[in-house]
C-alpha cells in the first residue's frame, strides 16, 4: 500500500495508521495522551520524534531571540518603580512594579491564581490591548480580559491570531526533509470567516492533502500546544529582524515596510523554538488552546514567483470553552471552505499589521 509522501510522520506506516484511525472514535483530545491509555506510548514516541524534527534554522532564530531578550533586560539599568492600578470589584488595588521589566503576567501572579489562569490579554488605561508577557512602560490602569466576557471580540481576535501563529509552528516541522517549506504570512484575524489561516510556500506543485494528512497536521499542532510554551514577544530593530529571518525571502521583503511604519521596529513572538512576526497581542501560553482541527489546505492563485502558495486553514476552541461534538463538527465543516482573507501577491507587501499596541477597535 502506498502512503502519501508529504508528511514526516506518515513515514511510519503501521504505527501512524493506528493512531489516525483511533482519532475518529475519540470524543476528546485529552484521550490522546491520557496515562493508562494503550495509545499513550505511541503518542509519546511521536512527540519525541516531532521534537527531533526541529530545524537548525528554528534553533538559530530562537538563539537570536533569547540573546536579544537578555540584552534588552540588561539594558534597563537602574530599576524605577511604577504604580499599577487594578480594580477588583469595588476595591482598588495598587501594585508597585518595575518599569520596563514587570509584565501584566507578573501583576496577575500577585493577584492570585484565579486571575492569572483566566487572563488572556491585558487592557491598559481602558484603551490599548497589551500582551501578557510584554514589559509595562509606565504607570497605568490595568484590566485583564478573559474568554467569558459579555463582549469577547478582542479576546477572540487575540486567540485566533495566536492560532495562526501556532499553526505556522506546526507546519514548519511537519513535512519531510525533501519538501521545502517557507512561511509567508497570515492575514489579520477574522473570527467570522470561520477559520484561522497561515499561507505557506511549499515545493509541491499540486498537493491536495488526504484526510490522514490533515489529521497528522492537527496532531502536530495539538502536541506543540500541549507542551505549554509561554508565548514571549520583543520589539526589535529592523536589522536584527532581517538577520533573524534572513533565510525567508517573504519575511525579508515584509520587514522594511513594517519597520518604516513603526519607528524602525518589528514585533516578533516566540513559542518554544518557533519565532515569527506578528502585530500581537497573543495568548500568554499555548496551554490556552483546547480542541484543534487543521481543516483544509488549498492552493492559492497567486503571482508570487518563488513557488506555489498554500492556504492552511484551521479551527480551534480555547480550553475554557466547551462545545458538544455535533456543534464542533459544524465549525470544522465551515473551516474547510476557502477563507477569502487577503491573498498574498507579488505587488505590494503582504503582512499582518505589525503595530504592537492593538486598539480596541481593530
Amino acid at each position: 500500500m502506498t502512503y502519501p509522501p508529504k508528511l514526516r510522520r506518515l513515514e511510519d506506516k503501521g504505527r501512524e495508521c493506528k493512531i489516525i484511525s483511533t482519532l475518529d472514535t475519540m470524543n476528546t483530545l485529552g484521550n490522546i495522551t491520557k496515562p493508562g491509555n494503550h495509545f499513550f506510548k505511541k503518542s509519546d514516541y511521536l512527540l519525541r520524534r516531532f521534537l527531533n524534527n526541529v530545524t537548525e534554522e528554528s534553533k538559530r532564530q530562537n538563539d537570536l531571540f533569547i540573546t536579544e531578550y537578555k540584552r534588552q533586560k540588561e539594558a534597563v539599568g537602574r530599576i524605577e518603580k511604577i504604580d499599577i492600578s487594578y480594580e477588583k470589584g469595588s476595591e482598588n488595588i495598587t501594585l508597585v512594579m518595575n518599569k520596563n521589566l514587570s509584565t501584566p503576567y507578573d501583576c496577575a501572579k500577585h493577584l492570585g491564581d484565579s486571575v492569572r489562569k483566566k487572563a488572556v490579554v491585558a487592557l491598559l488605561n481602558d484603551e490599548s490591548l497589551w500582551h501578557m508577557h510584554k514589559p509595562l512602560p509606565g504607570p497605568c490602569k490595568l484590566k485583564f480580559l478573559h474568554y467569558h466576557l459579555p463582549n469577547p471580540a478582542s479576546v477572540n481576535k487575540t486567540f485566533w491570531r495566536s492560532c495562526s501563529f501556532l499553526l505556522g509552528a506546526a507546519i514548519s516541522n511537519a513535512f519531510k526533509d525533501d519538501i521545502q517549506i517557507v512561511l509567508h504570512s497570515f492575514p489579520s484575524p477574522n473570527v467570522k470567516s470561520g477559520s484561522f489561516v497561515y499561507d505557506v510556500q511549499l515545493s509541491l506543485d499540486n498537493w491536495t492533502p488526504s484526510t490522514s494528512e490533515l489529521k497528522v497536521l492537527s496532531i502536530e499542532m495539538i502536541k506543540f500546544c500541549q507542551q505549554e510554551h509561554p508565548i514571549y514577544c520583543l520589539d526589535v530593530d529592523k536589522d536584527l529582524a532581517l538577520d533573524i529571518f534572513k533565510n525567508n525571502p517573504h519575511k525579508t521583503r515584509q520587514i522594511p515596510d513594517i519597520a518604516a511604519n513603526h519607528g524602525d521596529k518589528v514585533t516578533i513572538f516566540k513559542a518554544g523554538l518557533h519565532v515569527d512576526i506578528s502585530r500581537g497581542p497573543m495568548i500568554p501560553n499555548t496551554n490556552h488552546v483546547g480542541r484543534i482541527t487543521v481543516a483544509n489546505v488549498i492552493k492559492l492563485d497567486t503571482d508570487i514567483p518563488e513557488g506555489p502558495i498554500y492556504r492552511f486553514q484551521g479551527v480551534s476552541l480555547p480550553k475554557a470553552i466547551t462545545l458538544n461534538h455535533f456543534a464542533y463538527g459544524l465549525l470544522e465543516d465551515r473551516a474547510k471552505i476557502l477563507n477569502t482573507g487577503r491573498i498574498p501577491g507579488s505587488q505590494g507587501v503582504d503582512n499582518e499589521d505589525n503595530s504592537f499596541v492593538a486598539r480596541m477597535t481593530s
